[in-house]
């Protein structure tokens, strides 16, 4: 059976100005799903220094600052959820009922991933808003774009939306906005993945107050195995700036680039963390915990699991303004509960390549395998035992990493020796 690999799509527009900041008022039937009394928690520092890639387009990307118009991704971030249903497929469970598929449990997983440094908060107007027109009408497929020119899709849909909620909700309070569409919507997610964000630059709406309509989530159907909740966790992150690692569009690649290493490739079957990349990128790391090698020379340096809190979780090499080397140490965790094979993950990171085209590829340490996690149809599995371990080199262009081995308490020691060389950057 060939892995039941996700392959969300994510229509991500340019970022053309910045949100409007929130502004406190009353959100009329709106219910906060935390107390407002909850103190918030400060943004975090995004990367800098030679071995933050630098940022080459208004799109989601892997350049280390992320342009403006998208969500903040640290610190206090909102958000509020909508549902829909459609004449000819009315929703046959309540809007609590389908909250509850993905929250509290969002909000826990990103907690849990940012060190604490991300406090989701989702706001639900528990009900469920009745389209006008049938589903077929709406013209959704895969890839349907957010096109203001036309009276269906999603702008229509967003129409719609806003007509019902626009005088009780105050989109100035919030970063993110969710639509989960009743799961009887539109066919099953195993058949189609129709899951979209529209992320960066406005979709040519804005509300009453003012507001352009962006970074918004439309969550299609249910996803399969035990945390089927993370299509939220992938889709609010395209607005938070990351780009889709899977490889999309005609020709795809027989493998993912890479595998369950990142929901940004595979987020269905078993639950998976980011890449420490990802993490500095969204500002969940500190300086201290991301090591630079921009320079030639050899130095020695232990690497903390991505699943425990604390300790140097990211070693970047850069190799170009734009593309780099990292490592970081992955061992099984809250997030991680799939990995079969502990190790050091090596990646090359490319910010120069879009969403959808392998801006990250995991290198195998165990090319040719069949992996260690073969039994779940959502992983791909040649990836899983991708980690290096002790006595295994790893080489790209001037750079090679000599794994040392690791101690109790899953912390590996890597040496890092890099050669004066062409592919060193200036």
């Amino acid at each position: 059976m060939k892995p039941l690999v996700v392959v969300v799509t994510a229509a991500t527009l340019c970022a053309l100005t910045a949100p409007a900041p929130p502004r406190a008022r009353g959100a009329g039937h709106a219910t906060p799903e935390r107390p407002a009394a909850v103190s918030a928690v400060p943004r975090g520092r995004p990367p800098s220094g030679p071995c933050a890639l630098r940022t080459a387009t208004p799109h989601v990307s892997e350049g280390a600052r992320t342009p403006r118009g998208f969500a903040p991704s640290s610190g206090t971030v909102r958000a509020v959820t909508f549902f829909i249903d459609f004449p000819d497929a009315p929703a046959r469970i309540s809007p609590r009922r389908r909250y509850a598929e993905f929250f509290p449990a969002v909000a826990d997983w990103y907690r849990a991933s940012s060190y604490g440094r991300l406090d989701y908060r989702s706001t639900p107007v528990p009900h469920w808003i009745r389209m006008s027109r049938p589903y077929r009408s709406y013209g959704i497929t895969r890839g349907t774009p957010f096109d203001p020119n036309r009276d269906d899709g999603y702008h229509a849909i967003t129409r719609e939306i806003l007509d019902a909620v626009d005088d009780t909700v105050d989109f100035r309070r919030y970063d993110l906005i969710n639509v989960l569409a009743a799961p009887n919507a539109g066919p099953p997610a195993t058949q189609d993945v129709r899951s979209v964000t529209f992320a960066g630059a406005t979709t040519g709406l804005n509300t009453d107050d003012g507001v352009p309509i962006r970074n918004v989530s439309f969550i299609w159907s249910r996803q399969t195995g035990d945390s089927p909740y993370r299509v939220l966790n992938h889709e609010n992150a395209h607005s938070f700036g990351l780009p889709d690692l899977y490889y999309a569009g005609r020709g795809r690649a027989p493998r993912t680039p890479v595998g369950h290493w990142d929901p940004m490739d595979e987020d269905w079957g078993p639950s998976n963390d980011f890449l420490a990349w990802h993490k500095w990128k969204l500002g969940w790391l500190e300086p201290a915990q991301v090591h630079c090698f921009a320079r030639p020379g050899r130095r020695t340096l232990t690497l903390t699991p991505t699943s425990i809190k604390g300790g140097v979780k990211l070693a970047v090499v850069p190799l170009s303004r734009t593309r780099a080397l990292t490592l970081e140490a992955r061992a099984p965790g809250r997030l991680d509960r799939a990995v079969c094979r502990p190790g050091v993950l090596a990646t090359t990171v490319s910010a120069d390549l879009p969403s959808g085209a392998g801006p990250v590829r995991a290198l195998d340490a165990t090319p040719g395998s069949a992996g260690c996690l073969t039994t779940d149809p959502n992983v791909t599995p040649a990836l899983t035992d991708a980690p290096y371990r002790t006595g295994q080199r790893c080489r790209v262009a001037d750079v090679t990493v000599d794994v040392l081995g690791h101690d109790r308490r899953g912390n590996w020691r890597v040496t890092i020796t890099r050669r004066p060389g062409p592919a060193s950057p200036a």
